[in-house]
């Protein structure tokens, strides 16, 4: 029976999948062969870029040489493909929304859409041509990440200078005067909500959020988990809030994948719990009973870097700057 995990597009995120490799076999599927997260799997491979036709192939095959259950992306780039290959039956291991869904919230306007249409908060958005109800306003990227290219407007100059300035897509929304908060979600292939757990936003760099403390707030919590149960969310998602003084909540950022923080819902789950845990489970064909609500609150996490240092073959060599550093990696 299937039982590995592929996590796609791993980047730098050594830490999710090192959660991973503690509970079950993983393979790491990145184009970049210089990306420190494959490092921490139990198989590391070079697959082609997301744009290749081969891409998808490539992950069949490594799923069936691999006895992969679960398919997670960390990145945004392939969700869209993913969901593709999940609905046309060549991925079914993928944990990713339907492909009309993974479309609509790739793009910042197109999630502010269907919230509306769906009945979820989401702040004063309009397109360049049209008129925003008041200021300041944000000019975003409609496909922006990273916090990339986003500029605070006062009035309409500004926005329609920014508007130009941003050499792609971009929308305008409300610029939400309130605390920002991150809500961490899990669900199953079915789509329910297996726990949502809500942390604040201390410090965020370039988008990542790098300082933040895990809450008891049911009124996220609810409004997080019926969101992605409304969506039909499969697999990791993490939702951005603003708490508005004067329009109360609003939803500006739905990524179905792990966020940036993901150690706060590590920290704060219960034992047995964790993403990775159930998402091991999920693999192995087991049924994960949802406990939305049942985490650890008041749990501050902070964040920093390290690196790995490779021999000329590619391989961790194991030694580390500063003695009794962390583990070397497997």
């Amino acid at each position: 029976m299937p039982e590995g995990v592929l996590l796609t597009g791993v980047g730098k995120r050594y830490d999710i999948v090192a959660s991973f490799a503690q509970h079950t076999t993983v393979v790491a599927a990145d184009p970049n062969p210089l990306a420190p997260a494959q490092y921490a799997a139990t198989v590391r491979t070079s697959v082609p870029r997301i744009d290749d036709p081969g891409y998808v192939p490539a992950l069949q095959e490594l799923c069936e040489r691999h006895d992969v259950g679960a398919i997670v992306p960390l990145t945004d780039l392939d969700i869209e493909v993913l969901a593709q290959a999940r609905a046309d039956g060549r991925l079914p291991e993928a944990l990713v929304p339907d492909p009309e869904v993974a479309a609509a919230t790739y793009d910042k306007y197109e999630t502010h859409l269907l919230l509306e249409r769906l009945g979820f908060p989401s702040p004063p958005t309009v397109l360049p041509d049209e008129t925003p109800p008041g200021y300041p306003v944000m000019v975003k990227p409609r496909r922006g990440s990273g916090a990339r290219s986003i500029h605070p407007a006062r009035d309409a100059a500004q926005a329609a200078f920014f508007c130009e300035y941003v050499e792609e897509p971009v929308m305008v929304q409300r610029l939400m005067d309130g605390p920002e908060f991150s809500i961490d979600l899990l669900s199953d292939r079915e789509g329910r909500c297996l726990n949502a757990i809500p942390r604040t936003m201390i410090e965020s760099r370039g988008g990542e959020s790098i300082k933040g403390t895990v809450i008891d707030d049911p009124e996220l919590v609810d409004l997080a988990s019926r969101l992605v149960e409304g969506l039909g969310v499969r697999g990791p998602c993490t939702v951005q809030v603003f708490r508005d003084r004067e329009i109360g909540l609003g939803i500006t950022d739905v990524n179905t994948r792990f966020g940036g923080a993901y150690p706060a819902p590590m920290y704060a789950a219960l034992p047995g719990r964790t993403y990775p845990e159930l998402i091991a489970a999920m693999a192995r064909g087991e049924t994960v009973e949802p406990h939305v609500g049942e985490y650890r609150s008041q749990i501050t996490f902070t964040r920093y870097f390290w690196q790995l240092e490779l021999d000329p073959d590619l391989r961790p060599t194991g030694r580390d700057i500063v003695p009794g550093g962390p583990p070397a990696p497997r």
